[in-house]
């Protein structure tokens, strides 16, 4: 009966710690909001390892409220083109690691200038920090670029990336991650860089609608983000995964969503 009793109260307690476990969690997540939010977007909201995206575009930037706020990541523009540097790029770079925050670095590829230029621009602004997020190339069209509107050839760009994305990992030690588009995935990467973990653009539609036979580690569901810390709209993001899943990239320096990119990492 006493014993009967104690498994009782150990699971009275046990339920206790959960409930306030998922009520700090559901409290968290009512501080990140959006502006304009879609409706088939909708699953990113709930998924448990939240994220955003910052530049200089987001001026000074709140950083422990921005923790405090339920955001577990971010990423956070370094470069563009050769010789391109965010000029905020550094301070959150600290701060954002002084908060707590998991954090990396990503480069906007210029179509108009050569790889091997960026990369070492690249190399030459960013720290090497052994608990960074691996790094992410950013590559997109750009047409509304006034000095680099042009698009190039789909061979030349996908040469530019491996050129990218080598010395991107020869630098960090970490495989990089490529942010796209379904427009640029489409037109240049279907098929391609299957060892690499993909942050996919999608914000009428969920990642698997809106691209073509491509698994994803990061999904960017929204561009109107509201977070506690940024003042204005903010770009936000979710993890594909559990937060065990998280930890576990976190330890391994590898997101590792797909079997290639997990292979290619041990």
């Amino acid at each position: 009966m006493v014993l009967d009793l104690c498994r009782r109260a150990a699971l009275a307690a046990a339920a206790c710690v959960l409930a306030a476990s998922l009520g700090a969690e559901a409290a968290l997540s009512r501080k990140l909001s959006d502006r304009k939010p879609h409706e088939a977007v909708a699953a990113a909201h709930k998924m448990p390892v939240q994220g955003i995206d910052v530049s200089y575009y987001q001026g000074d930037i709140d950083w422990r409220k921005v923790g405090k706020a339920g955001v577990h990541f971010a990423y956070i523009k370094a470069t563009e083109g050769a010789d391109r540097a965010d000029p905020k790029f550094l301070a959150n770079w600290r701060a954002a690691k002084k908060a707590g925050l998991a954090r990396g670095a990503y480069h906007f590829m210029y179509w108009c200038s050569l790889a091997s230029d960026q990369a070492a621009w690249f190399a030459a602004q960013v720290p090497k920090d052994e608990d960074a997020l691996p790094p992410v190339l950013d590559v997109e069209w750009n047409p509304h670029s006034k000095t680099c509107p042009r698009r190039i050839k789909r061979s030349l760009a996908l040469a530019k990336i491996r050129v990218m994305l080598k010395a991107m990992e020869e630098h960090s030690g970490k495989r990089p991650i490529i942010y796209t588009d379904p427009k640029f995935h489409r037109e240049v990467l279907e098929g391609e860089f299957t060892t690499h973990d993909f942050w996919l653009r999608s914000v009428a539609a969920e990642p698997d609608d809106a691209y073509e036979a491509r698994d994803w580690a990061l999904w960017q569901f929204t561009t109107t983000g509201r977070v506690p810390g940024v003042s204005g709209p903010v770009d936000r993001n979710s993890f594909n995964g559990t937060r065990a899943d998280w930890q576990r990239g976190l330890k391994n320096g590898c997101l590792c969503k797909t079997p290639e990119s997990a292979s290619a990492n041990d």
